[in-house]
């Protein structure tokens, strides 16, 4: 038996599509520990995320972490979790939403917008396989990671690879890569900054907390620390602050090795030690909301400085589906859509269909 994709659903003189895949890393399907484990252990088991040796690290994973994580990371997600459902998964599909018009509008309706998850659902394999069936034949790919990270973009672009390793006829693919530098993104950042400061007032410290990785990632090769540095800097360029308004630091640790540093909870444990009255805190590595904003940050931090010291951290909401990220990323995704053009006349299809008749094709 061929392992490869039925493509017998093929018709000819059907209109061909373009595709425009978005992704993000996913979320559980419940924030109960059943679920939590499930996700962990499709998350944590890729070697994208986790470079260790796969016989130690999968003891380790097994073994251990799936056996105490899940209750905790359940709880948590309990904390943020919506009336219908994960933050992560009901703002991506507001962006998709969002953001399939505006497409529509300058490249044609013929262009499909999708959402998918590296982990969990909805999968990149399902979505990917409901692109073809809609004869989608060029498609984009744009991980919603700002910074690139072997660790996020590349364990994306893997999957979508191995999905397409069993189809026959494969699609013309493009992906995007990073837009940490992009002049949109970073006026996206520091409105969004902007928007909050004239709503809620200024506090004295402006935090750039980033997901850390592992150390070695950066010491064997991976760009996101400097594309990290570089976001930060732009956007506070554009904000005017001064080199004592603001600092960068990196959340969500995992394991005893070291990663990047500095490290966020040690930024504002400092911080309140020396009595500083208010910080804010702004994530430009999400484009979305999602467990390590609203309940580390928001919840979980914001804790930790007014226990150390400090008055009150609060923490500026992700871009999510605000229309100036929205509208950046229609203006990215044209970019990269360039020369692109589909078989879209009816006559030019209907003749189409008669040549594949004539041959003797019967679909």
């Amino acid at each position: 038996m061929s392992r490869f994709v039925n493509e017998q659903n093929y018709r000819h003189g059907t209109p061909e599509r373009i595709g425009v895949l978005l992704t993000n890393l996913g979320t559980p399907a419940s924030p109960t520990p059943r679920d939590v484990r499930k996700f962990l252990a499709e998350f944590l088991s890729d070697p994208r995320v986790v470079e260790v040796p796969r016989f130690i690290w999968l003891a380790i994973l097994h073994g251990i972490i799936l056996r105490t994580r899940p209750k905790k990371s359940a709880e948590a997600y309990e904390k943020v979790w919506e009336e219908d459902g994960s933050p992560l998964l009901s703002i991506a599909m507001k962006q998709r939403a969002t953001l399939e018009p505006l497409l529509r509008e300058r490249i044609g309706e013929h262009c499909e917008v999708a959402l998918a998850m590296s982990y969990g659902d909805p999968s990149i394999a399902s979505v990917m396989e409901s692109l073809r069936l809609k004869n989608v034949r060029r498609l984009l790919v744009l991980p919603l990671y700002p910074q690139y990270s072997a660790t996020t973009t590349a364990a994306t672009i893997d999957e979508v690879t191995r999905v397409l390793r069993r189809w026959r006829w494969l699609p013309e693919l493009r992906t995007i890569n990073q837009y940490h530098d992009r002049p949109g993104y970073i006026a996206a950042l520091a409105n969004s900054v902007k928007r909050y400061w004239a709503e809620h007032g200024r506090g004295d410290k402006l935090l750039f907390s980033f997901h850390g990785i592992p150390k070695r990632n950066l010491l064997n090769g991976d760009p996101y620390h400097c594309q990290c540095h570089k976001t930060a800097r732009l956007c506070t360029e554009l904000l005017g602050l001064g080199e004592d308004e603001w600092a960068l630091s990196f959340q969500s640790r995992l394991g005893k090795a070291e990663w990047l540093r500095p490290y966020t909870d040690q930024v504002l444990e400092n911080w309140g030690d020396e009595k500083v009255g208010r910080v804010d805190v702004l994530c430009p590595g999400f484009s979305a909301d999602c467990l390590e904003t609203l309940e580390e940050v928001a919840l979980g931090y914001a804790e930790l400085f007014r226990d150390k010291g400090g008055r009150d951290l609060k923490y500026i909401p992700a871009l999510n589906d605000d229309d100036d990220h929205v509208r950046f990323l229609a203006d990215l995704a044209c970019e990269h859509l360039k020369g692109w053009t589909v078989e879209a006349d009816n006559e030019d299809l209907r003749h189409s269909l008669e040549r594949a008749r004539a041959l003797g094709a019967e679909r």
